[in-house]
C-alpha cells in the first residue's frame, strides 16, 4: 500500500488551524451598540421642552439642568404632591446613542388661534434654548447636512416639530413664520380637528378628512421642506394627504393598527402605500397603542372617570376602580412586534422609531426612558433582523425621507 507522506510543516500548520478557537458570535446587544455607531439613531417624537415648561415654567424651561430630567408636580386639585420623573435628560442621551431628535413643540389643542400661536413660538425658543445653553451637548439643525455633522461631532442634532395646524391657526403665513423660526416638520392636528385636518381621536369635519383648502397647506409645506407629519390624523386624512403631496410623509409617533386596534395607530391600507409615496412610518411607544389590553384598559377606565364627575368622591371611586382593575403591563417585545409589522406590510425601508418620551404618563417596561434604545435594537437583532436592516430603522430611512424633502423644495424654488 502507496503511503502518502505529507511534508512536517504541512502537519504542524494544520494541527494549529485546528487548534485555534472559534471566534465567539457577537452578542444581539453588542450588536445594537455598534449599528448605533455606524448611523444617527433617530427619534420622531420627544416632548421633553413641554415637560420642561410643565414643570419649571416658559422662563424656567430655558434654565433648567438638562443633566436631569424634568420632574412634574400634579396640579389636580385632588393631588398628593406626588413628582412625576421625566423620560430625557444629557447622561440618558448619552447612553440611549440618541443621536438626532425631532423636539415637538407642542400646545394644547383647545388653546384660541392666537394663544397657540403664542405658546409655539415660546415652545421653539425653549427648543432652541438646548444648543445655546450646552453646544458641546446639542445642535439646533434645519438640514439632514447640519443632522450628519453634528452626529459626527458628537451632538444631538435636534430639529424642531409642530404638532397640530393649530399651532400656526391652520394659516400659511404663519407657517411660514414657523419655518423662518426653525420648525421644519408639522402634524397637521392633534387630538382635536382643525379648520384643515381631520384628527383621529375627534369627529371628522371634513368629508375625506380634509377640507379643500387643506391640499394648499400640503403644497405649501411641500414648496418649503417642511415634513408633513400623519400622526394623530383619521386615516381619511391620510389618504387624501397621500393623493396630493409631492414629498414622502412621516408617521413621528404612530404604530401599527392591525397589531393593536387604536384609532391612532396606521391602517394595513395606509401601510401599503408608503413604497409609492416614499414615506416612513416610526413606531411609537405609548403603551396604549401598542398592547391591545391597555387599550381596553383604557377605555373602560376613561369611561369611569367620564361619569364620575369631577367632586373628591368621584376621585375617590376612580382610584378604587383602579385599584380592582390594575392596568397591564406592556412590554418592549410589543414594541418590536409592530416595529415587525410595519416592516412585513411596508417594507424594511419605511419604518423608524418615534417613542414619545416625556409625552406619555408611563413607558413599556423594558423602555423606561431613552436611555434604552440599545435594548429595542438587540431585540429585533435576536429576532433575526440583519445589520443592513437595522441600520434603515435607525436612521438611515428618516435622513432619506428628509432628504428627499429637501430635494423636492430645492425643486420647487
Amino acid at each position: 500500500m502507496l503511503k502518502l507522506i505529507l511534508p512536517a510543516a504541512f502537519l504542524v500548520s494544520a494541527a494549529c488551524t485546528q487548534a485555534q478557537p472559534a471566534k465567539p458570535a457577537e452578542s444581539p446587544e453588542a450588536r445594537a451598540t455598534r449599528i448605533l455607531t455606524e448611523v444617527p439613531l433617530s427619534d420622531g417624537h420627544n416632548d421633553w421642552p413641554y415637560a420642561l415648561r410643565s414643570a419649571y415654567g416658559v422662563e424656567g424651561a430655558k434654565t433648567a439642568d438638562l443633566n436631569q430630567p424634568a420632574t412634574v408636580k400634579s396640579t389636580s386639585q385632588f393631588a398628593t404632591g406626588a413628582v412625576t420623573t421625566g423620560h430625557t435628560s444629557i447622561p440618558l442621551i448619552r447612553k440611549g446613542q440618541l443621536s438626532i431628535q425631532l423636539w415637538s413643540v407642542y400646545v394644547p389643542a383647545n388653546l384660541p388661534p392666537e394663544e397657540a400661536v403664542k405658546q409655539t413660538f415660546e415652545q421653539i425658543d425653549i427648543a432652541k434654548s438646548f444648543a445655546t445653553r450646552y453646544p458641546q451637548e446639542f445642535a439646533t439643525v434645519t438640514t439632514a447636512a447640519e443632522a450628519e455633522k453634528a452626529w459626527k461631532s458628537g451632538r444631538l442634532a435636534g430639529f424642531i416639530a409642530m404638532e397640530g395646524a393649530h399651532q400656526i391657526a391652520d394659516d400659511i403665513e404663519t407657517l411660514r413664520r414657523a419655518y423662518a423660526a426653525g420648525a421644519r416638520s408639522m402634524t397637521l392636528a392633534h387630538s382635536k380637528s382643525t379648520r384643515l385636518f381631520d384628527s383621529a381621536t375627534d369627529t371628522s369635519v371634513h368629508k375625506g378628512g380634509m377640507a379643500p383648502e387643506g391640499a394648499a397647506m400640503i403644497a405649501e409645506m411641500n414648496r418649503l421642506g417642511m415634513l408633513v407629519d400623519l400622526s394623530h390624523v383619521s386615516p381619511a386624512t391620510m389618504n387624501a394627504v397621500l393623493d396630493v403631496t409631492k414629498s414622502p410623509v412621516i408617521f413621528s409617533h404612530s404604530s401599527a393598527k392591525a397589531v393593536t386596534n387604536h384609532p391612532r395607530n396606521v391602517p394595513d391600507d395606509v401601510l401599503k402605500r408608503m413604497p409609492k409615496n416614499g414615506g416612513i412610518v416610526m413606531v411609537t411607544f405609548v403603551p396604549a397603542f401598542i398592547d391591545q389590553a391597555r387599550t381596553d384598559w383604557q377605555m373602560r377606565r376613561d369611561a369611569q372617570r367620564l361619569v364620575g364627575g369631577q367632586d373628591a368622591a368621584a376621585v375617590a371611586r376612580l382610584e378604587a376602580w383602579d385599584a380592582a382593575n390594575p392596568r397591564p403591563v406592556s412590554t418592549l417585545a410589543m414594541v418590536a412586534d409592530h416595529i415587525d409589522h410595519v416592516a412585513k406590510v411596508a417594507g424594511h425601508d419605511h419604518v423608524g422609531i418615534g417613542g414619545d418620551f416625556d409625552g406619555i404618563p408611563d413607558t413599556p417596561k423594558g423602555l423606561e426612558n431613552v436611555g434604552t434604545y440599545p435594548a429595542l435594537f438587540a431585540e429585533l437583532a435576536r429576532r433575526g433582523w440583519t445589520d443592513e436592516n437595522l441600520r434603515k430603522l435607525a436612521g438611515e430611512n428618516f435622513l432619506r425621507v428628509l432628504k428627499a424633502n429637501e430635494k423636492q423644495a430645492a425643486r420647487q424654488k
